[in-house]
């Protein structure tokens, strides 16, 4: 997804930017949904490694903990988290939680900051903010006026010249 493509919006196709919106809504809602999912995988993940590597303490303490050290709550807890299979299940955990963040931000954006966009450019557009004149231009004349000043522009360059 390109969030920076997505945000814009083209005043002069208000009718095409409208029937996009919707569908643009879905894809980040859908794109919110799995990361959702996936920040929840990793919660579960993160609860397995805990779960074995509690288990694993529990039940080889000198292999786990060394020789002679009790299995307590606090020792198993500072075993299973300092732990490299637990450590690497949060960071995935963290880095997916940061996803998320960024595109529930983007969907909040798409679903309610450019929809509202869309609404007042109708309405700017509805008030004739985009009009372009009202009455034909008459090319004839007003090229002829332009012929005009740019000889008359012409003649103050080349009088410039003679005197200097």
């Amino acid at each position: 997804m390109n969030y920076e493509e997505d945000v814009k919006i083209d005043h002069s196709q208000l009718d095409i930017e409208w029937l996009e919106q919707t569908s643009l809504a879905m894809r980040y809602g859908e794109e919110f949904a799995d990361a959702k999912r996936d920040v929840s995988d990793a919660i579960e993940k993160v609860k397995i490694i805990k779960a074995k590597l509690v288990r694993r303490a529990n039940k080889k303490p000198d292999k786990c903990l060394g020789k002679g050290i009790k299995a307590t709550a606090p020792v198993v807890e500072a075993y299973y988290r300092s732990h490299a299979d637990h450590m690497a299940a949060k960071e995935d955990l963290i880095e997916k939680e940061h996803t998320l963040t960024i595109i529930e931000i983007a969907k909040n954006e798409i679903s309610f900051t450019r929809k509202t966009a869309l609404e007042n450019l109708v309405k700017l557009y509805n008030s004739q903010y985009f009009a372009g004149p009202e009455m034909p231009r008459e090319l004839d004349s007003e090229w002829e006026q332009h012929e005009k000043q740019k000889r008359a522009n012409n003649k103050v360059k080349l009088n410039r010249k003679k005197k200097g």
